[in-house]
Parts: C-alpha cells; sequence; structure tokens
C-alpha cells in the first residue's frame, strides 16, 4: 500500500519515530499512516540501519549487469569508428568482431557510437509517389556483369581536371579500377581496360550509360570505337536507359562514397589523387564487410574471369555465307559499287552482309545486327537498341 501523499519524506520520518515507542501498536500504527506492516518494518529497518538518509527511496538501476561493456571494450569501439567515420555501427561492429574474434550487440554499438557523437543522424524525406521499378537485370557470379563508369570530375589544388574512371564486379561489388584520369578520351580509358583485361580477364557483360566513350549518339545501336572493341572481345553491351541513372543503383552508390570520402579531401595534383584512390579501394576491396555479401568483403568474393584477354585480335571473322566488307576511315563500305554510310565508330573493322533474298542485306558488325540494306532503295535501316535480357 502506499503512503498518503502529503510530504513523503516527513511522514516516514514522523513514522519510524512514532514505531520505537513500546507503548505503540506498530499495525495500527501502519493501518494510520496508509501503509502495510510489511513496508512499516521496511523503514524501521533502515532507519535503524542508515538513520534519515535509509528513509530516501533507491534507485532502481541495477547495481551491475552481466552483458555490461568494459571501458577497453568501449574505447576500442570508438577508435575504429573514428578511423573509418563514414562507416555505420554494423560494419564497424564487423570490423571489431574480425580483430577480435567476438564483438558486443550491434544495439550496444549503436548505443556506444551515438553517445560518444560519432552518430549522424539522417533526416526523413517526404514519400514521394510510388511508381513501378525498372527491372534491371543482376548478375549471378563474379565476371557476369562488369559496371563502368565516370564519376564527376573535379579541380585539384593546381586546377588539373581529375575524372576519376570507375569500373566495378556487380555481382562482388570488387572494385576493378579506380583511375584518377585527366581526360575521358576513348584512347585513354581504353589502355586502363587493356590493364584491366590483362589483369582480370574478360567479363561477359559490361553495363555502362549512354554517355562518351561507352556509347555514341549517332552510330548504330549506339556503338562507340570503345564499346565495338568491346563486341569484338566477345563482350555483351547492357546500357541503361537514358535519364535514369538508378538502373545502375550500385555503382551510383559507390560514387556517393567516392564523394563522402575522396573528393576535396585529397592534397596534391593527380599522382597524389591517385595514391589515395588506391588506398581507398584496397580498404574497399579488403577491409569494408558488405551486407548484400552477409558482411563479406568483396576481396573474399571476387574471382579473375576463365575468359583471357588476346590482345593480338586485329579484326572479327563471318561464315562463309557472309560477305565480309572493311569499314573505310570515314565509316564507309562498298557494296556493288554503290557506298554506305555505316560508322566512323567501326572504321578498320570488317563487318558481315547476310542476305535475306533479292532486295536486302543484314549488316552484322560479330554478333551484333545493325540494320538492314534495302537494295532496291539503297537505303540503310537501322535497327532499334533493345536492352539485353540476361539469363543469370
Amino acid at each position: 500500500m502506499p503512503w498518503r501523499t502529503l510530504d513523503i519524506m516527513g511522514a516516514r520520518e514522523e513514522f519510524v519515530l512514532r514505531s520505537l515507542d513500546n507503548s505503540v501498536i506498530f499495525r495500527d500504527l501502519c493501518q494510520e499512516y496508509g501503509i502495510s506492516a510489511k513496508t512499516g518494518y521496511k523503514w524501521q529497518r533502515r532507519f535503524i540501519q542508515e538513520g534519515l538518509g535509509g528513509l530516501k527511496d533507491l534507485s532502481r538501476r541495477p547495481k551491475g549487469h552481466p552483458e555490461e561493456l568494459r571501458e577497453d571494450t568501449v574505447c576500442e569501439m570508438v577508435r575504429l569508428k573514428q578511423a573509418h567515420l563514414k562507416w555505420g555501427p554494423r560494419k564497424i561492429r564487423e570490423l571489431y568482431r574480425r580483430l577480435h574474434g567476438d564483438a558486443p550487440s550491434e544495439s550496444s554499438f549503436k548505443r556506444v557510437l551515438d553517445r560518444a557523437g560519432l552518430v549522424t543522424h539522417r533526416k526523413k524525406r517526404r514519400q514521394s509517389p510510388k511508381r513501378p521499378p525498372r527491372t534491371v537485370e543482376t548478375a549471378g557470379k563474379p565476371n557476369h556483369i562488369w559496371t563502368v563508369d565516370f564519376k564527376g570530375w573535379w579541380k585539384t589544388a593546381g586546377r588539373q581536371k581529375c575524372e576519376p574512371l570507375t569500373i566495378r564486379d556487380d555481382y562482388s561489388r570488387f572494385v576493378l579500377a579506380l583511375r584518377a584520369m585527366d581526360t575521358s578520351r576513348t584512347a585513354a580509358v581504353r589502355r586502363e581496360f587493356e590493364k584491366i583485361f590483362e589483369v582480370h580477364g574478360l567479363p561477359r557483360v559490361i553495363r555502362s550509360d549512354n554517355g562518351s566513350p561507352f556509347a555514341a549518339s549517332h552510330a548504330p545501336l549506339g556503338l562507340s570505337r570503345l564499346s565495338a572493341w568491346w563486341v569484338a572481345l566477345g563482350i555483351d553491351l547492357d546500357r541503361i536507359d537514358p535519364g535514369h541513372p538508378e538502373q545502375n543503383g550500385r555503382h551510383e552508390r559507390m560514387h556517393l562514397d567516392i564523394r563522402n570520402e575522396l573528393q576535396g579531401f585529397v592534397r596534391g595534383e593527380l599522382p597524389e589523387h591517385q595514391m589515395a584512390f588506391d588506398m581507398w579501394r584496397n580498404e574497399f576491396n579488403w577491409e569494408r564487410p558488405h551486407e548484400a555479401l552477409n558482411m563479406k568483403m568483396p576481396g573474399e568474393v571476387y574471382k579473375n574471369s576463365s575468359r583471357s584477354y588476346d590482345d593480338s585480335l586485329e579484326d572479327i571473322e563471318y561464315p562463309p555465307s557472309y560477305l565480309e566488307r572493311k569499314v573505310s576511315p570515314n565509316g564507309v563500305i562498298t557494296l556493288y559499287c554503290k557506298k554506305y554510310f555505316l560508322s566512323n565508330s567501326l572504321a578498320g573493322w570488317t563487318v558481315g552482309l547476310k542476305s535475306n533474298d533479292s532486295s536486302s542485306m543484314d549488316i552484322w558488325f560479330d554478333q551484333l545486327r545493325l540494320g538492314t540494306i534495302d537494295m532496291s532503295t539503297e537505303a540503310v535501316i537501322w535497327a532499334d537498341q533493345p536492352r539485353l535480357q540476361l539469363n543469370n
């Protein structure tokens, strides 16, 4: 039963002093103060043992807890977070576990890092109208799909242009390249791909956006000089829809990390930027756990491709039933004394011409049908550009 609400401490003091009078009947006294005999004996005992201080309410907080964190554990949690400020509590916990064999709960990491002021709380965004998601093919194993893009450029302290080229394996999230480029010209990008192909082999598919040098807006099927070379190597093309970077969302998410952790934080020119890029890439591949990989590192999942790179490739061969024509430097082929413009992107490559009937011939570049030549009108009808459908 509770005490009367009027001046609880004063009532308790009055009660225990009167309870010490042997002439007072204890149960009647408890009834007068509106408490049970059990409560009365408790406060009498506390007064005798501790004096008036014993009449104060004790904290309900337990004196100890079997899972209470040790000071050195808390310090290590904070140290790891300070070394990786952009990582969330889940990644920090996984790093702790890898270093020490065991780790406190995820909620403990969230609580400790929050109290240390090391957690940035995200602002809630207003809900936008829901739209049906566009289905984008997903990789089923390493080297199934590689994604490529240029991170938006920035200027170094010396006013040099730094335009990072990023190439990543879609399945394992392994960053194959992060290069500090000063240009996005085809020749420079091709040299970087040659280095990567020599080390990691060839993927089955390369996914890109529709920008230069990955695509050419006025060429058949959007083929650029770079993507035509990929096709000749036996690599399929998969381009996202124009204006829809979310179709390459994993790659864009990596670009966000680069912006937050590298852009504007590197002193020096392109060589110093490349050194910082290499360190970041090594950490991303071999130290940073990924939730989508069950907290494994990308380097633990990625394996080099079994398709080796042949740098001796000079041209494409077609079946005997095809006519072969070399594309001139200005993008033209000659057929039956007539000239047909295809694309400068195909200059130097051989295309295959397959007869449908006496009035038309299909134009093939390796496994891609570029379009049809109407022999009666001498017009070229270009094929549409479907998105690639992949089978995992």
